[in-house]
């Protein structure tokens, strides 16, 4: 049965052992139901798993939600122009409060 000859320092022990670290796991959300799921993992929640659901019992009971259509930069401008007329007719009437006021 081998001995050592020496006993090891704590530095080197503490050295060797410096590799052993845990590591966060990588989490996720599911593309189905948007709950946190961990990478490489089927839902618990619904059972999806690479844009397909994990079990035919699933697949009976549930269907993928479907995404939001993205919006585009003219749907934006308008938007847009209708918050500034919102903001328009807030300071008419802001103006009309203080026109008052002074009158009295």
């Amino acid at each position: 049965m081998a001995v050592p000859k020496k006993r090891t320092g704590k530095a080197k022990q503490a050295s060797r052992r410096a590799n052993w670290k845990g590591e966060v796991p990588t989490i996720t959300t599911c593309p189905n139901c948007k709950e946190t799921v961990l990478a490489h993992t089927v839902c618990s929640n619904c059972g999806y798993y690479k844009n397909d659901f994990a079990s035919l019992k699933d697949k009976k009971t549930e269907q993928p939600v479907e995404e939001k259509p993205k919006k585009t930069r003219a749907k934006k401008a308008k938007e847009e122009t209708k918050v500034e007329e919102v903001s328009q007719e807030v300071k008419e009437d802001i103006q009309e409060t203080t026109e008052e006021k002074t009158e009295q």
